[in-house]
């Protein structure tokens, strides 16, 4: 063997260690970060209660019912819904638990919301459509987080279906088997349908609140390459969920240990568990939740890649996305930087909900939001964007500034104010009125006697009761929905021919 021989195969050697070296260590790493969660799980997490360890065995699979159409899937849906509530009714009454949770049909958070009927997929239709809308619901939440959205169209002329997705409405549990596959299969099945009843020279719609911005989203990018599938004349989303911290990739490691079949390991499926009182949404927190919404914002990253190194995101319908610029569940950037950067057109819109701009507050405020706003306004950007912000910040008053792709700059006043001593709006805020019965902010806002979920603030010591009282004062609700009204108002008028 040659000299140089002989050092190719010293080389190839070292690299094969190092190689083996670096996997052992990495094997390391993440055994310990699924060990040190598991510790914390089990030693930290509250008791798992029924919801939380019982499973349906009726829900919507894409393995399993992918061949179903849409009334398939709707009575896939009846199935599940009645097999929770037999279910329920084995459980425990005496337990305090139950007692006040939201699958205790004589708790306050089912008179609330009179049964809760939009945990399920819901239709709004006109005596003449004028066009129709696929909206989708964002992670741990149901339809109900689409009714207000859903209604502006509907009072437009427009016909209206609102998906559940797979592994939501019913027990949180479901949430630790669910697949993002699951819920792409089951877009399309409602696309399908709606497509179906649509007539050529009519809009079709598409939109999404956080998780169901990526699927909205997914599926125009799917359409614009599959013929098969009906191309939506318009995107409409609603904190969309575009990328996540880098954290979220741990999702795919921490719960590592749960597969080892001790009940007490059971724990280490959830991020959080804490009480069930919220009607339309789960409170507790699986692992898989992260991981699935991971791996489908991901899959959407590649694929505007992918449609912008081809050139193909050029036929991308309008997209109009509201953003409030705080965002703590998945942030502003995705919207601004890895979206929106990538369209080209006035027609493209992107609304910004500022932070509060009163000088009185700028002691208390992080400077991050609003450097956000002051770079992407005075960059050059290929969209249209719209801030929502104080008119001066030594008033409360609302305007809204819209920068067009060729700098020109307009100014629109409003009627609106901040509200008292409201800093921010945020992810969970931006769908809701705030007269909403279930979580407005306003004073008499709720249902049958029980106050709104959103109207809640509560002061006192930490441990006191069984909600986090920092949970009570995150916004619940939109100051400025009139705003996205009138937005969707605009939209419909001239794609409907009214």
């Amino acid at each position: 063997m040659s000299n140089l021989g002989r050092y190719t195969a010293i080389a190839a050697r070292q690299s094969w260690k190092l190689a083996f070296r670096l996997t052992r260590l990495a094997l390391i790493i993440c055994l310990a970060i699924a060990l040190g969660f598991t510790l914390y799980a089990v030693s930290a997490l509250p008791t798992l209660q029924p919801w939380h360890s019982e499973r349906l065995h009726e829900e919507f699979s894409a393995l399993l019912h992918g061949n179903l159409d849409f009334n398939g899937y709707l009575q896939q849906e009846e199935k599940l819904f009645a097999e929770m509530h037999e279910k329920i009714a084995g459980w425990d009454t005496q337990n305090e638990a139950y007692e006040f949770s939201r699958f205790n049909p004589k708790s306050p958070a089912n008179r609330l919301v009179d049964g809760a009927q939009y945990n399920r997929t819901f239709r709004l239709i006109p005596p003449k459509a004028r066009g129709h809308a696929l909206l989708m619901h964002g992670l741990t939440d149901s339809p109900y987080s689409m009714k207000a959205m859903a209604e502006s169209l509907y009072a437009r002329g427009m016909a209206v279906t609102v998906l559940r997705l797979p592994g939501h409405g019913t027990l949180p549990s479901m949430l630790t088997e669910m697949h993002a596959r699951d819920w792409h299969a089951a877009v399309r099945i409602a696309a399908r349908d709606i497509a179906a009843r649509t007539p050529t020279g009519q809009p079709f719609y598409i939109g999404g609140y956080s998780t169901g911005g990526t699927l909205a989203l997914q599926y125009t990018l799917d359409a614009l390459e599959d013929t098969e599938l009906r191309r939506p004349d318009r995107v409409l989303l609603v904190s969309p969920a575009i990328e996540l911290t880098r954290i979220a990739n741990l999702a795919s490691i921490i719960d590592f240990f749960s597969i080892v079949p001790i009940p007490v390991l059971e724990k280490v499926r959830w991020q959080e568990v804490v009480a069930e009182y919220d009607p339309y949404k789960f409170n507790s927190f699986p692992v898989n939740a992260s991981r699935q919404v991971n791996q489908a914002t991901k899959a959407l990253q590649r694929t505007l890649i992918k449609a912008s190194e081809s050139g193909r995101i050029a036929q991308m319908p309008p997209v109009i996305a509201w953003q409030s610029v705080v965002d703590s569940t998945v942030g502003a950037v995705g919207a601004s930087d890895t979206l929106f950067a990538k369209l080209k057109g006035p027609e493209h819109r992107l609304i910004i909900f500022d932070v509060n701009r009163q000088q009185v507050l700028s002691s208390v405020q992080r400077p991050g939001a609003r450097a956000l706003i002051e770079r992407i306004s005075a960059a050059k950007h290929t969209y249209t964007l719209d801030v929502v912000s104080n008119t001066d910040p030594a008033n409360t008053h609302i305007s809204v500034v819209r920068l067009a792709p060729d700098g020109t700059q307009t100014l629109r006043e409003t009627t609106l104010d901040w509200p008292h001593n409201l800093v921010s709006l945020g992810h969970v805020a931006l769908p809701f009125p705030p007269n909403d019965p279930v979580y407005g902010f306003l004073p008499g806002s709720g249902h049958k006697g029980v106050p709104s979920i959103g109207s809640w603030l509560l002061r006192g010591e930490s441990g006191a009761t069984t909600i986090s009282l920092g949970a009570l004062t995150r916004l619940r609700s939109n100051p400025f929905w009139s705003l996205i009204d009138e937005d969707i108002g605009q939209l419909v008028a001239p794609d409907s021919g009214k």
